[in-house]
């Protein structure tokens, strides 16, 4: 996640709001075409959720204000101080509780349709799903810790760090516990297996395993 240019997004909204306020002579812009206040608007929710993701106390914000008065256009300001407020904590350095959220939406998303696969009776694809979404999630833990995710190959080529690598190193930064580790060993074996047509090696109450510890993992330990 690139905070410069999720600054730059909500600065740029601020700048048009108080362009819009030095047109105006109320403070809530209602003598503004709507159109214009619909429109800035709508780009301020979009920044909100496309930053800290839907489930946010920012988003959740924009909710209570919609429930309270339906029209986009009739939040503006209300709205324009959550911008405020994100803005505010971006620059204050609070922006990885926000990443952290937004990983865990997108990688939730992955483990539901590796779950739906399973209870569909496609254990081989929801393990190989699961599985993948797990080394995701060491992939951004490893960023979040400050632990290479590259090695170096040959000149100047690189290549991505084995899973098993990241679970160690991780385990050894005191980033989760060695029971942790053993059981991400445990759950990237049966990944392997799932990925090299190993299908009989495993079952499928095995795999739904793999999904629900997996979930647990993450949760307990965001990226």
């Amino acid at each position: 996640m690139n905070t410069v240019i999720f600054e730059q997004q909500l600065e740029s909204i601020l700048r048009d709001f108080t362009a819009m306020l030095a047109k105006s002579n109320k403070n809530d812009l209602s003598n503004l075409p709507k159109g214009d206040r619909q429109a800035l608007v709508t780009r301020a929710v979009a920044a909100i959720h496309q930053i800290t993701g839907k489930d946010s106390p920012y988003s959740k914000e924009i909710e209570r204000l919609f429930g309270t008065l339906p029209p986009l256009h009739e939040h503006l300001t209300s709205i324009i101080g959550v911008v405020k407020g994100l803005l505010a904590d971006m620059k204050a350095g609070y922006l990885k509780t926000l990443v952290e959220i937004v990983h865990g939406d997108i990688f939730s998303d992955f483990l539901e349709m590796a779950q739906h696969l399973c209870d569909s009776n496609y254990k081989d694809a929801a393990a190989v799903i699961a599985g993948s979404t797990l080394e995701s999630h060491l992939r951004e833990l490893c960023r979040k810790v400050g632990i290479a995710v590259e090695t170096p190959k040959g000149g100047s080529g690189v290549v991505h760090k084995k899973a098993d690598a990241m679970n160690s190193e991780l385990a050894s930064a005191k980033a989760y516990s060695k029971l942790d580790q053993k059981s991400v060993t445990a759950w990237l074996d049966l990944r392997n297996k799932a990925a090299h047509g190993e299908y009989g090696k495993y079952t499928q109450e095995q795999a739904a395993l793999l999904i629900s510890g997996v979930r647990d993992f993450m949760a307990r330990n965001p990226a």
